[in-house]
């Protein structure tokens, strides 16, 4: 079907545009024309005055909607998050798994599996966050299941998690450069953190190719003056991304202003968004505007993606156009040629509308 959205302020990722028809066919944009030149053929879609943008690319988010998926492992979970994704303007996610055993993991990537196989939408893939993390540092994961990897182990996930397995979280200092390569070599997303590596490890991680870290100042080295630590070689090399969680809890909001100053287009959002659980593994308590375990430690936040996209424009004064960026386009690059976070011609036709206060009136997908 040939559709025309117009008659709206309109943001490709680059700049915004006024005056101005994105033309979709079969969920792919054809073209971004003026207003005045729809074909005659297109049905046109008035979009009000909106905003129109690219939606919104979650990496990290363990649920929505009452259902953590390590807890439920099903697929209802995942609808469940996807539909929670989308009313944040997300239009395309990565489930995430905390530390866990290995057949929990192989239990996620075949209920990955029959998600897609039943038509399920908007699922990338499996973002695991550990088991191969820094004990000193992590965070609520479960201190049981930590370890190093071993060259099976990981041959294993690779094998079972083919085109499943797409991203991971780990400690650059507890894993053998040969493992990090080998994860590499397949086209994992490799994010370092729950790291306590020294500023000499973790640009030497980097420098082996890592290409991304984890919500940035949580659960990771800190920045010193006399050890810069993760969060230093962060900020110093010159081609790794972070993730970062934008709710002013995980991270003070004059922490996110400073990181953003240094680290410009190299800076995404992620939700780290957990549900409510009271029994298993992990009990997820919600505290208002946050999650903690039972103890209190922080486990994981209750925000959507375009909470994030306003929480950068209300409280860092970041640009809504950087915002939107941050929420979209720049996760889309760590996905490896995947036509996604733009709004030009030949890439996939997902979008969020949305008003002057920051909320989502549609999705289009």
């Amino acid at each position: 079907m040939s559709i025309a959205y117009t008659n709206a302020r309109l943001f490709t990722g680059h700049a915004i545009e006024t005056n101005k028809a994105v033309l979709t066919q079969n969920n792919i944009i054809v073209d971004v024309v003026p207003a005045t030149e729809v074909p005659s053929h297109y049905t046109v879609h008035d979009l009000q005055g909106h905003h129109l943008a690219p939606a919104f690319i979650d990496l990290q988010i363990y649920g929505g909607n009452g259902k953590l998926f390590s807890h439920e492992i099903s697929v209802a979970s995942l609808q469940a998050t996807y539909e929670y994704c989308l009313a944040g303007g997300c239009t395309h996610f990565m489930i995430t798994m905390a530390t866990n055993t290995i057949e929990k993991f192989l239990q996620g990537m075949e209920v990955v599996k029959l998600y897609w196989e039943q038509g399920g939408k908007g699922l990338l893939g499996l973002h695991l966050e550990g088991p191969y993390m820094n004990p000193v540092k992590r965070g609520a994961h479960l201190l049981d299941c930590i370890k190093q990897p071993t060259l099976e182990e990981v041959k294993l996930l690779l094998e079972r998690g083919a085109a499943i397995f797409k991203m991971i979280t780990l400690a650059p200092e507890q894993c053998d450069p040969a493992i990090i390569a080998l994860l590499l070599q397949h086209n994992i997303i490799v994010s370092a953190g729950h790291s306590n590596a020294t500023y000499q490890q973790a640009m030497g991680a980097f420098d082996l190719g890592i290409p991304a870290a984890t919500h940035l100042f949580n659960a990771m080295s800190p920045l010193q003056h006399r050890e810069p630590g993760m969060v230093g070689a962060i900020f110093n090399h010159p081609a790794v991304v972070s993730s970062l969680v934008c709710d002013g809890i995980h991270v003070d909001y004059a922490a996110v202003k400073i990181a953003k100053s240094v680290m410009k287009e190299r800076l995404f959002f992620i939700t780290d968004a957990v549900a409510e659980t009271t029994t298993g593994e992990y009990q997820h308590l919600f505290k208002g505007d946050r999650y903690t375990l039972p103890d209190g430690t922080l486990s994981g936040s209750a925000l959507t993606m375009m909470q994030c996209v306003k929480n950068a424009v209300e409280h860092v004064n970041i640009p809504l156009e950087e915002a939107l960026r941050m929420a979209s386009t720049y996760p889309a690059q760590l996905l490896r040629g995947k036509k996604a976070g733009l709004i030009a011609k030949g890439y996939e036709a997902y979008m969020v509308v949305f008003d002057d206060a920051l909320k989502v009136q549609q999705v289009i997908q």
